[in-house]
């Protein structure tokens, strides 16, 4: 591990207004001294085929040099229809693919989420969870950051100025740079 800790940030929505790119964004912001988040964009990676495990196309090569580089990860997740997103999902199988060459592996997370409905993606980042046991990651416990009702958290810029949801997101890397260090 470097004397700066590399997170990579992964964003879960390609919509442009995404509130999850925006909590995404206010990660960077908020990035304690001594870490930085770089944020990777999903949306060019095509839908997994496993013909092409053995040869992947350059972005997925490159995804999977960012994530073995990073010393830990962060998700910013919707929710649809009670899970991830598709394009995450694919995202996340690329970067385990071939077997037994998962970039994943052993990699320290945090997981948050923002949703305009009232129990946030508790269900999303349950199941987020549940492909990390399989992807051998050690995502921090608490906080769990669950931005519900979250319209009214973001200005028209898509910019996250609810201060107590900022402090969360705070939080959160604060527990995942700890996190981080104590299993390096």
């Amino acid at each position: 591990m470097a004397d700066n800790l590399k997170i990579l940030g992964i964003s879960g929505s390609l919509r442009k207004g995404s509130y999850n790119s925006g909590a995404l964004r206010a990660a960077v912001e908020l990035c304690p001294d001594g870490a930085e988040i770089e944020v990777f964009d999903i949306a060019p990676i095509p839908p997994f085929n496993q013909d092409e495990d053995q040869d992947p196309p350059a972005i997925i090569r490159e995804f999977k040099e960012k994530i073995l580089a990073a010393d830990a990860i962060v998700f910013a997740t919707p929710e649809y229809n009670y899970s991830i997103p598709g394009v995450l999902k694919n995202a996340i199988d690329w970067a385990s693919r071939p077997y037994g060459q998962s970039a994943w592996e052993g990699k320290p997370a945090a997981i948050m989420g923002a949703s305009i409905g009232g129990i946030a993606t508790a269900r999303a980042q349950y199941d987020l969870r549940k492909m990390m046991v399989f992807l051998n990651m050690f995502p921090i416990n608490r906080p769990e950051v669950m931005i519900g009702n979250c319209s009214d958290r973001y200005d028209e810029q898509g910019k996250l100025i609810d201060e107590p949801t900022r402090a969360i997101i705070k939080e959160m890397l604060e527990k995942l740079i700890a996190w981080t260090k104590k299993i390096a």
